[in-house]
């Protein structure tokens, strides 16, 4: 089996609530190594000389020697058990900082913790969070697409001057296109495609950062195609770039046609049924989505695949997860950013080996894969009868899941990778390619389409025999244009007993 998730462990002792956490707990919250060994040298250092427990042992706390001639104040606060809440008092953008994780080392490692009051400033903050608490939950008890008073007196006069603005901002862009399909890509040069990119920069001043954000993913293809010398790459590269300048187009024509409706009608409801809000680049909130309806009441998720990899065109960090809900039978995603100028502050995704408990799941508009969040989850061991039941809702047939994938991805704002559960008979070597089939005797070639710089096809080849038939695969899928070809790429296997991950 694979190896559970690593949280801490809730003790009851005469009714009261004790946490008890060990050192791979602390480690896991760390961002980096770094992180890890300041925290651990703060312990060295005897650099705690105050360290003190709530009576019912729901909340850490102590003062750290810093630099400075006052102590930091720093505590963990458990209680919520599920959201653990860390303050410090240091300046330190990075979170949970060294001092956070030396008090929570110094607990783990099981240095004493004196009973004492609980100090007056966090008695305060738990009360704020409390009253925050309450609001939040009046909110989910209100009807699903109920919109509150204060939302309906929106500033129409701000909304239309955006609006207005974002339209200028799309006829920049179409003209920008113009320029470059009008200029044609065989005469292109290094000094046309720098002066693109000065152009898109101005996009930013119009409200339409996912448009920038596609533009600019084209003009990294651009630069791709003027820095290589191989024949074979730059057919490649040409065949990408047209697929991008259709789908730019597409954007152009809709964002316009949507944007103009809701310019001429301002009480226009915002498009929560399909991606395009996102595509021009807004950030949905969990309120707004909420408003909109697009909650689930309960989930039990399971994680079966998590990658992370650089997306240059946002200038940030991509960590998505692929997980199953145990109760719908639906394959859904999640998605955290982390901006190339904060990674230093923000902590990678990790991997989830457990099953994660929801009660409400929030929705974005999608299609196969929607995105989803939660706010508060638990977490409980996985069963056999988990991984029976993501075996069961695998395709058994690969044209029909084929059917589905097609008739997604031939739409250009779709997503052209989807992810699916395919149930395979066999998986065969013909040649130099892995091939897995169904029952029928259907083919589908696996590759490494949706992530080229993510091998794992080449790590099919290492499993064991028992592997080789009869099992679960969650592939994500990709149109290769060069040999006009749908292939998908291997994430996982589902077995009876355990997952095998490719990515993790």
């Amino acid at each position: 089996m694979c190896k559970a998730l690593i949280h801490p462990t809730i003790l009851y002792k005469k009714g009261t609530t004790m946490i008890s956490f060990n050192e791979a707990h602390v480690d896991s919250l760390a961002i980096n190594s770094s992180a890890m060994k300041n925290g651990r040298d703060l312990v060295k250092k005897n650099s705690f000389p105050i360290l003190g427990k709530s009576a019912d042992e729901t909340i850490i706390f102590g003062e750290c020697k810093g630099s400075g001639k006052e102590p930091y104040h720093c505590s963990v606060d458990y209680i919520k058990l599920e959201e653990p809440i860390f303050r410090c008092s240091c300046p330190s953008r990075q979170f949970p900082c060294k001092h956070i994780l030396g008090l929570m080392y110094a607990y783990a490692l099981g240095q004493t913790f004196e009973i004492a009051d609980i100090p007056e400033d966090i008695v305060k903050k738990r009360e704020k969070a409390e009253i925050r608490e309450e609001k939040k939950e009046e909110k989910k008890k209100e009807p699903i697409g109920e919109v509150s008073e204060k939302r309906k007196k929106t500033n129409q006069s701000a909304l239309l001057k955006k609006i207005a603005s974002q339209l200028e901002g799309i006829s920049l862009l179409e003209k920008l296109i113009h320029q470059l399909t009008n200029s044609g890509l065989g005469s292109l040069d290094k000094k046309t495609v720098k002066t693109l990119e000065d152009q898109a920069k101005q996009l930013g001043n119009y409200y339409i950062p996912g448009l920038q954000t596609a533009f600019r993913a084209l003009l990294f293809k651009l630069n791709a195609l003027q820095a290589t010398s191989s024949s074979e790459m730059k057919e490649s590269l040409y065949t990408s770039i047209v697929e991008s300048l259709g789908i730019l187009h597409t954007l152009v024509k809709k964002s316009r046609e949507y944007l103009s409706g809701r310019l001429e009608n301002p009480e226009t409801p915002i498009d929560s049924e399909t991606t395009l809000e996102e595509w021009i680049g807004h950030a949905w909130q969990l309120t707004e989505l909420r408003e909109q309806g697009r909650v689930r009441p309960g989930a039990e998720l399971m994680q079966l695949s998590l990658l992370s990899y650089a997306d240059q065109a946002r200038s940030e960090f991509v960590d998505e997860g692929y997980w199953f809900d145990l109760l719908t039978g639906k394959l859904e995603v999640t998605r955290s950013y982390r901006p190339f100028k904060a990674v230093k502050h923000m902590r990678e995704e990790d991997t989830v080996y457990e099953v994660v408990i929801t009660e409400e799941l929030v929705m974005y508009p999608g299609e196969l894969n929607a995105r989803v969040r939660w706010d508060t989850s638990t977490l409980r061991g996985v069963a056999i009868e988990d991984l029976a039941v993501i075996r069961n809702a695998a395709y058994t047939s690969f044209p029909d899941a084929i059917k589905l994938v097609k008739n997604q991805i031939k739409n250009p704002l779709s997503d052209k990778h989807p992810v699916l559960l395919l149930f395979y008979s066999e998986i065969r070597q013909i040649e130099d390619s892995l091939i897995i089939v169904d029952a029928q005797g259907k083919q589908l070639q696996l590759a490494n389409i949706a992530f080229p710089d993510h091998d794992t096809t080449s790590l099919v080849a290492l499993l064991n025999k028992q592997y080789v038939k009869n099992q679960a695969i969650l592939v994500k899928f990709g149109h290769n244009m060069d040999k006009n070809q749908l292939q998908a790429q291997p994430l996982s296997i589902v077995a009876t007993e355990d997952i095998i991950r490719f990515l993790y």
